[in-house]
């Protein structure tokens, strides 16, 4: 009695099932743009390119369920990010530029314009920057007499909870840069932004070096995962 034909062998081998998966949630994105996707569909999106030979899908909902949502993966300490299972460096590298194209994309909005007349900007730069930051930071956005920034720097970082700040070397280095007005930033990793009674004394103290100086001190931003506060909004300045 002959063999029966090795149909396994025979037929060529078949895609695997998440390929059909990739070009449906492709279309979904084109036809229907970004906000017609969950966060987990988004990232499996953003590491197809990191991990073209694997399902995504389930790493994407184990990220988001690890961080929380796609911002707070893509601004995930790369230490915590490695210790996912199946997170190897191309998928932690594809996270990270998406995190700094955000930032760059923020900061070129803050660049191009009027910072007082573009607040909603500053404030989505200064999420971006550092809403999802583990440790705090504390930054100084110089601005000139148009009020378009002169520089962006990061003055000190502190610990969970605390950093430390010297009023006298804030106005130092704006007399250095020619700045006319600054906006103080620094984030809570707790995730509230409620200023400390810390927070506002150490305003006052900036803004009293500053004043007669004439150097303007706009405002004092605070972010968090959870939003941000304004000292001057909040009228504690």
């Amino acid at each position: 009695m002959p063999a029966k034909p090795d149909h396994d062998k025979s037929k060529p081998e078949d895609a695997p099932h998440y390929h059909g998966h990739r070009e449906r949630l492709r279309e979904r994105f084109y036809s229907a743009g970004a906000e017609a996707l969950s966060d987990y569909e988004l990232l499996e999106m953003a590491l197809f390119a990191a991990l073209p030979r694997r399902d995504t899908k389930p790493l994407a909902k184990t990220l988001i369920k690890t961080f929380g949502s796609f911002a707070e993966v893509v601004h995930a300490p790369v230490a915590r990010l490695r210790e996912v299972d199946g997170i190897g460096e191309a998928a932690v590298n594809q996270l990270k530029l998406i995190a700094a194209a955000a930032h760059r994309v923020a900061k070129g909005e803050v660049n191009s314009r009027n910072a007082l007349s573009s607040w909603s900007e500053v404030i989505a730069y200064c999420r971006t920057s550092m809403a999802f930051a583990d440790k705090e930071q504390f930054r100084l956005l110089f601005l000139d007499k148009r009020n378009q920034l002169i520089a962006d720097e990061v003055q000190q970082t502190g610990t969970v909870d605390h950093t430390p700040v010297y009023p006298r070397e804030v106005i130092k280095r704006a007399l250095e840069l020619s700045a006319t007005a600054l906006i103080l930033v620094h984030n809570h990793p707790s995730g509230d932004p409620s200023p400390s009674q810390a927070d506002i004394q150490m305003t006052k103290a900036i803004i009293d070096i500053a004043k007669p100086l004439g150097i303007a001190v706009h405002d004092h931003i605070i972010v968090g995962k959870s939003g941000h506060a304004s000292l001057r909004g909040m009228r504690l300045i």
